[in-house]
């Protein structure tokens, strides 16, 4: 596995990449060759925020944790990164090492238990053409985190969502 390292508005020292390293590299268990983890690590106001990605055969893992240190986030996160490929194991087994999900887990002393939600409300609604600007307006008036509408510009549906930074995210479905 590929392991990148990348920070902002941080220091990365020399012994934080290796644990890093050998932490990280514990997924090799699940993943082939072709794998990549970026750990991104940054500061966020007094706080310390870390976010590792693992991309696999058209896999995608994510975690992001924020806390005193990065020693002690390198140890939330990867956990979190583990029970997704757990969560998920069966469904793409076929692009995992072959029996890698044995039961002998690296952070798990048993398989975690999985509730899987249910679609308990379905709403429908006209998109109609509207600017980004008109979006975050409407996002400000309605109780949600998020607001779907038809960007008039690209003619395209886009998602603008409220970040855990206080700003704003759009995400532009291209199909």
């Amino acid at each position: 596995m590929k392991i990148e390292i990348n920070s902002k508005n941080y220091n990365v020292s020399e012994k934080l990449k290796d644990i890093i390293e050998k932490k990280v590299s514990k997924l090799d268990k699940y993943f082939n060759d072709d794998a990549v983890a970026k750990v991104n690590c940054k500061m966020e106001g007094l706080a310390s925020k870390l976010e590792l990605t693992v991309r696999s055969r058209g896999l995608f893992y994510r975690a992001e944790v924020t806390g005193d240190n990065m020693y002690e986030n390198i140890d939330l996160a990867l956990p979190k990164v583990e029970r997704q490929i757990i969560k998920y194991g069966d469904k793409f087994f076929t692009r995992l090492k072959k029996d890698s999900l044995n039961k002998d887990y690296l952070f798990f002393d048993e398989t975690p238990i999985f509730e899987k939600p249910e679609v308990v409300r379905k709403k429908s609604f006209e998109l109609e053409p509207i600017s980004v600007e008109d979006a975050e307006v409407f996002l400000e008036t309605i109780d949600n985190n998020f607001y779907i509408f038809l960007n008039r510009e690209t003619n395209r549906v886009n998602v603008l969502y409220k970040r855990n930074d206080g700003n704003l995210g759009l995400i532009e479905a291209i199909y």
